[in-house]
């Protein structure tokens, strides 16, 4: 290997990641998860969320409310678009057990659909996310998804991330809990106090999670939310990646 393919940066792994909210009497409620020790941001509190699989495309036949095309508009990307709407419902089912999937006659997924063994098994990758899919007769509510930002880790890095975030709402019937693996613990809290939290030491918050919170923590209702994501869209949704970022990750 030459010295200058020795200096080209690590690729960054496509990802996502899902604010879910719900509403509370004063603000919306976003649900933190805390990160394993070990892992990237580990023992901090984030965003469900992780990398698209590299067999995500076998999930598209059974995304509902979102075409290909559109996917791929919405997050200017060349093709794949809808990956990344599947990797963030799906790992959103592994790490809570919150799953954006409903049947033909588009009732949320409930019942044993959600069970802790079939969540494992899709999780372990015993059940493949595709076939979970077909056997439940389930259809990923890519509709669902707000698509409101995009992070990316600094080109210096030996490990490097390329996040789009995402904002949804909490469906009814069902309930958010951490795995106890990837995830040891969660939370609903406002944005708020989930800053506030950070600021006291209480809790380690990484970098962008911070610049969301601050962004959303305005909001009053999660309507009023929805609208600042379409308003994030409307004026384009630019890459961050600032040194701030590896200083959160380190």
């Amino acid at each position: 290997m030459t010295d200058s393919e020795n200096s080209l940066p690590a690729p960054a792994k496509p990802s996502s990641t899902i604010v879910l909210l719900r509403e509370c009497d004063s603000r919306p409620e976003l649900l933190m998860v805390k990160r394993r020790a070990g892992d990237a941001f580990g023992d901090s509190y984030a965003f469900p969320g992780g990398v698209v699989d590299h067999d995500e495309s076998a999930a598209r036949p059974y995304c509902f409310g979102l075409s290909q095309e559109d996917a791929d508009r919405i997050l200017d990307v060349p093709h794949d678009g809808l990956d990344y709407y599947s990797a963030g419902i799906r790992e959103l089912f592994e790490e809570t057990g919150v799953l954006l999937a409903h049947d033909d006659s588009g009732v949320w997924a409930c019942g044993e659909s959600l069970s802790g063994e079939l969540r494992a098994k899709v999780d372990k990758g015993l059940l493949p996310w595709s076939q979970f899919l077909e056997q439940r007769s389930l259809h990923i509510a890519c509709d669902s998804l707000h698509y409101f930002a995009h992070w990316e880790t600094p080109l210096d890095l030996p490990k490097r991330w390329s996040t789009r975030f995402f904002a949804a709402k909490m469906p009814g019937g069902q309930n958010a809990c951490h795995d106890g693996i990837e995830t040891t613990d969660s939370r609903w809290m406002t944005a708020t106090d989930s800053l506030t939290e950070a600021a006291h030491g209480k809790i380690r918050v990484p970098y962008p999670t911070i610049k969301t919170l601050e962004k959303m923590q305005h909001c009053s209702s999660i309507d009023e939310l929805f609208g600042w994501v379409r308003e994030q869209q409307s004026n384009g949704i630019s890459l961050n990646r600032l040194d701030t970022f590896h200083d959160a990750a380190s």
